[in-house]
């Protein structure tokens, strides 16, 4: 497989692709190194202007959430520190924790394969990324055939 079927948008129509490359934070920063490198390749956005981010914990490798950024959002976040985002449903921007306190710090960024998706570490300040108030967006368990089938 190509990876062509990968980064067909919901159209079939193949993905955006923008024409500039961006700066990826890398850290914290050692003494007499840049914070800011830049990233080989370039952010595939999907039709709709956006690319879907995994937001990990950088210590425990825990998935906290799953967002979405427009190019603004990430650009924001790189310059900033602190995780941006858009809102598919209020379709406006919205740094994470501006109401709740529970913001998240930037750790790293990176850029799959397919160059359509990142994938972030940070520092989760406060209670949780969730906003139901949970730690992470992932606590709903699905039952698996494995599990129907075996009782466990």
């Amino acid at each position: 497989m190509d990876g062509t079927a990968c980064r067909a948008g919901a159209t079939g129509k193949p993905a955006r692709e923008r024409s500039t490359a961006f700066a990826v934070y890398a850290g914290p920063q050692m003494a007499g190194e840049d914070p800011m490198h830049r990233l080989d390749d370039r952010v595939r956005f999907d039709e709709r202007g956006l690319v879907p981010v995994v937001v990990q914990d950088a210590t425990s490798k825990e998935v906290l959430m799953v967002a979405y950024m427009s190019e603004a959002t990430l650009i924001k976040t790189l310059e900033s520190g602190l995780m941006t985002y858009w809102s598919r449903s209020r379709s406006q921007e919205w740094v994470k924790g501006e109401t709740s306190g529970n913001y998240q710090e930037v750790v790293s960024a990176r850029l799959d394969c397919d160059r359509d998706t990142l994938l972030f570490h940070v520092r989760q300040i406060g209670d949780g990324a969730c906003h139901t108030g949970r730690r992470s967006c992932f606590f709903r368990p699905l039952k698996t055939a494995a599990k129907a089938s075996t009782g466990v």
